[in-house]
């Protein structure tokens, strides 16, 4: 997991659900926990693109239900800003679940993916269709 260039809003709190734009057979997700977040005493943690987060699957296939899992954020509504100026934001906040190095458990991802989020976990290039 590498360092990040822009200086990305995080948009999405704990508790917060999520779309699972993979084919691993979850549909909904909720965020538990942030990897690495470190913040105010009794602050909700929070993510953004690019963050690796511990989700718990809310719809999908029987099998993978209520599991907990982890997971890392390609889109989210609240647009950031890039080092080159420019400012992004997607049309809804969306995860793919990965193993503990990142790699993405599905093999295809649907819809576009943060630049910030292949930057940081190079293993979900190869499962993007589209980069922005």
């Amino acid at each position: 997991m590498k360092g990040l260039k822009s200086k990305i809003t995080k948009a999405l709190p704990a508790g917060a659900r999520l779309e699972c734009v993979d084919n691993s057979g979850a549909k909904v997700v909720q965020i538990i926990a942030v990897k690495g977040y470190r913040g105010v005493k009794t602050r909700y943690p929070k993510a953004g693109v690019g963050d690796m987060i511990v989700i718990s699957v809310k719809k999908g296939r029987p099998e993978i239900k209520k599991q907990i899992l982890k997971a890392v954020i390609i889109r989210q509504r609240k647009e950031y800003r890039r080092p080159s100026g420019m400012r992004v934001k997607f049309e809804d906040n969306a995860a793919i679940i990965v193993d503990d190095k990142g790699a993405p458990k599905g093999s295809e991802i649907r819809g576009a993916v943060a630049r910030e989020a292949v930057e940081r976990f190079s293993a979900i290039a190869s499962a993007a269709t589209i980069i922005v």
